[in-house]
């Protein structure tokens, strides 16, 4: 992974280079203490060391009882899907992948019914095993494999913790199972079981995803100056400082878009606390463009952009045209073309003082995604240690649990007699 600061450099808001000179002592120390963490084990910091402690060969060993599968469906929410799905989404592979992450029932109804049931593999993840909207899906799914004749049972993989509802029913039906790692936070589970036994289903190289997240790991250093990973977390940070208080991910990868969303989970929910955060965007080059291209250049001056790409990809020619004004494609490609509107949107922000900051990677492969996401995990806690957030907290997400269990008969919740307390203005 690269990061290049020098569009964020002498913008509105932006950064200076004497500005990051300074913040580097406070990088120095930042690093000390996450190294620390990561040395001892410490909740959250564990998840940094999930490169090494992950043993790909457990992940290998849970999904070789099934055949080659036409499908796998990961049934989770969150953390327990969203790093999967970036993997499965970016990578190329002869079998489907499907996530059922909302409980829309008109989603699932339409997944259930497209899905070959009898070949697919059901993923169910939950950390506490308890998690109301997984559970409530696998409910249905399972009902809807045995209306279908499938036996559940032989279709289904369970990744959980130690106890909890998931754990018990795997133990009773003696399912194939795999443990969610301790002190690792779900947003934070990429490279673990949660975010890897998807990719091994699929038939992808899941040690490579782990050696590119030993790379990230390597790359670590007490300098902004000598690691990507702090140098984008750290700009990041002192641009929220100065008022860039949105961050808009925009990969020029269609097999990426997914990964802005995965981001926008980690950056929204281990960074916004106590009144401060970086609210992120998602968008995908070159489609917004045409979209929200318009507000960041030219809309209130409080935005980030973080333009993403592989430097190397398989290309398409655009054949020769003799229309009017379209022969200047003509012995282009559309590779080509993408990357001269990715170095034309970095232009167009910085002539416009708006900060973007460019990363790339060699290419969409497994060992790049693994970097690149161990990085923007190291870069959130670098961020978090910066503004001394609770980064691997949650409690506004636990509030709407309770509320939301509350209601639905769950047990009783203070947070759920709020909602009785709802203000209304009504216009019919």
């Amino acid at each position: 992974m690269r990061v290049d600061l020098g569009n964020a450099l002498a913008t509105t808001p932006g950064l200076t280079t004497a500005t990051l000179d300074r913040l580097d002592d406070r990088v120095a120390a930042a690093h000390e203490r996450i190294a620390a963490g990561m040395a001892d084990d410490e909740f959250g910091y564990a998840a940094l060391t999930l490169p090494e402690t992950a043993d790909p060969d457990a992940i290998y060993a849970a999904v070789e009882g099934f055949d080659r599968p036409e499908a796998v469906l990961t049934v989770g929410i969150g953390g327990s899907a969203l790093g999967a799905a970036t993997l499965s989404n970016a990578l190329d592979s002869d079998v489907d992948a499907y996530v059922l992450d909302n409980v829309d029932p008109d989603e699932t109804r339409r997944r259930l019914v497209d899905l070959p049931l009898d070949d697919t593999v059901v993923n169910v993840v939950s950390k506490s095993g308890t998690t109301a909207e997984t559970l409530a899906n696998f409910l249905v799914v399972r009902e809807a494999m045995a209306d279908a004749g499938v036996d559940w049972t032989e279709r289904t993989l369970v990744t959980t913790g130690e106890s909890g509802n998931l754990r018990r029913l795997a133990d009773r039906h003696d399912l194939p199972s795999l443990p969610v790692p301790d002190g690792v936070p779900g947003r934070f589970s990429a490279l673990s079981t949660v975010g890897l036994a998807v990719a091994a289903l699929q038939g992808h190289d899941v040690e490579a995803v782990l050696a590119g997240g030993r790379d990230g790991m390597d790359a670590l250093a007490g300098s902004l100056y000598d690691s990507p990973a702090y140098a984008y977390g750290a700009a990041t940070y002192a641009l929220a400082e100065r008022g860039a208080l949105t961050n808009a991910v925009m990969p020029y990868a269609e097999s990426l878009e997914t990964f802005a969303e995965w981001f926008a989970q980690l950056w929204a929910e281990s960074l916004g606390k106590d009144g401060l955060g970086q609210t992120p965007a998602r968008a995908l080059g070159a489609t917004d463009q045409h979209s929200q291209l318009q507000l960041y250049r030219a809309g209130p001056p409080d935005k980030l952009v973080t333009l993403v790409r592989p430097t190397e990809r398989a290309d398409a020619p655009i054949p020769e045209t003799d229309l009017d004004g379209l022969a200047y494609l003509g012995g282009s490609s559309l590779g080509g073309l993408l990357d001269a509107e990715f170095e034309a949107t970095e232009a167009s922000l910085a002539a416009a003082g708006v900060p973007n900051v460019r990363v790339e990677i060699d290419r969409v492969d497994e060992r790049a995604l693994g970097e690149l996401l161990f990085g923007m995990e190291a870069a959130c806690v670098l961020y978090g240690e910066l503004a001394s957030v609770s980064t691997f907290t949650q409690p506004a997400v636990e509030w709407g649990k309770k509320a939301a269990r509350g209601l639905l008969g769950g047990g009783d919740f203070e947070e759920a007699e709020a909602v009785a307390e709802k203000r209304e203005l009504r216009i019919d």
